[in-house]
């Protein structure tokens, strides 16, 4: 029930025209890496860009990614009326970027590599 009350107020936000003040603060509070070899790493970039500098990596195994705002990607619209085939092309055209910061590195990733992930909060020390 949360998920769907979620998805109606980003719904009713979208359609109001506040989608440029969501866009920041949309999403789960944290991801983990999906679609990324055994062998390989999610580079984390200074900039929403696959040219620009890397500043970290993650493992493909990696988890508790802090979502600090995502970019780019299909508007509610776009995602509730284009056929599977004009969704991949319009995600060509304006990939999805989300910034993250995982284990104190901060950088934006590439939206496709990630999913929703649940994360521990670490204990409070005494």
């Amino acid at each position: 029930m949360p998920n769907k009350m979620l998805f109606l107020l980003v719904a009713a936000a979208l359609l109001s025209g506040a989608n440029a003040a969501l866009a920041e603060a949309d999403g789960p509070d944290f991801y983990a890496v999906r679609d990324v070899a055994a062998n390989d790493v999610l580079n984390l970039r200074a900039a929403p860009n696959a040219n620009a500098a890397k500043v970290g990596e993650i493992p493909p195994n990696g988890t508790c990614i802090r979502n600090l705002g995502c970019q780019g990607g299909l508007t509610l619209q776009e995602f509730t009326t284009l056929s599977e085939a004009e969704k991949e092309q319009r995600l060509k055209e304006n990939p999805r970027w989300c910034k993250v910061e995982f284990r104190g590195v901060t950088g934006w990733v590439a939206g496709r590599h990630l999913r929703e992930d649940f994360c521990e909060p670490p204990p409070s020390p005494r």
